[in-house]
């Protein structure tokens, strides 16, 4: 049976998740601002000699490198909560710096990070950073889950303006500010920034101080990202997970349940009054699932 079969065959398994305590939201972990992108040759030593320690064991399996990759609006600091929680876990961690130019610029940039990894791959990733791995993933072989974390996670041919306009409640677009920059051709683009008002349609449950560093440090998109066609969609031949954020405002809950369906995910979560950014509020639940992930194409 081909692999596309297998992970078609495969029921999904959707769980309902209560909500963690407000005061469980790893609020410092915006604070941590910075990339957390390292040189791509000591991360793949670096996985290679965890993986050759691991296999020495009797019966032990190979723990998969985890790479996460952000999406527009965040920088690689928006992970740290579920870098911590993976990395007291025992997985090595790989925060990719998304270039946010669109397709053409991103898949081949985070594809390249995931040829310098030796071993297998758990592939994660937020929002718009659901659309780069689905292109980046793409016939690499040590890549052996995708994890969407209220992300897009497009099919060939679709672009993000398409699934965003396919349900109606994304509420981002009025409180996103559009600035020209000059591309290196000389012609003009435009990035979008979140505005210091945008909380409520992106972040809504995670404390202001914590909103405010995280517009503070954020990496803007061009908008020309919500118009390039995808190219590949790796989630017909590697398995996938989904987490559902059940108050998402930028990527609207419907959205993301029909996306998750149709790529036939092994399982889905729901964490019902999360806002897009999930992974600030709630670390612990992502790291579970991507744990989930993990062991079971280990």
């Amino acid at each position: 049976m081909g692999a596309a079969n297998q992970v078609s065959s495969v029921n999904q398994e959707i769980i309902m998740l209560p909500n963690v305590s407000r005061r469980q939201v790893l609020a410092t972990g915006a604070a941590l601002a910075g990339s957390a992108a390292l040189m791509a040759t000591p991360l793949g030593a670096e996985a290679a000699t965890a993986a050759t320690a691991e296999a020495g064991r009797p019966g032990a399996k190979i723990k998969p490198t985890i790479v996460l990759v952000h999406g527009g609006y965040a920088d690689s600091s928006c992970w740290n909560g579920v870098i911590a929680e993976l990395q007291r876990k025992g997985y090595i961690t790989i925060a990719g710096s998304n270039p946010l130019r669109g397709i053409p610029t991103d898949a081949p940039y985070i594809g390249s990070l995931l040829d310098s990894i030796s071993g297998p791959v758990v592939l994660v990733a937020h929002s718009m950073g659901g659309t780069v791995i689905t292109n980046a993933a793409a016939g690499k072989s040590n890549v052996k889950a995708l994890v969407y974390i209220a992300a897009f996670v497009p099919d060939v041919g679709e672009t993000q303006g398409d699934l965003i306009n396919k349900f109606p409640g994304s509420e981002v677009l009025p409180v996103s500010v559009p600035v020209p920059y000059t591309k290196p051709d000389g012609t003009t683009g435009t990035d979008l920034y979140l505005s210091k008002d945008g909380q409520a349609a992106f972040a809504a449950d995670i404390p202001t101080a914590t909103f405010r560093l995280l517009q503070a440090t954020q990496r803007p998109f061009d908008a020309d990202s919500f118009i390039y066609p995808t190219q590949a969609a790796a989630w017909r031949t590697i398995p996938s997970w989904g987490l559902v954020a059940g108050q998402d405002k930028a990527i609207p809950p419907a959205c993301e349940r029909f996306m998750y369906r149709r790529a036939n995910a092994r399982k889905v979560v729901e964490v019902p009054t999360a806002s897009h950014v999930v992974m600030i509020s709630q670390p612990r639940i992502v790291a579970d699932l991507i744990q989930d992930a993990a062991t079971a194409t280990s």
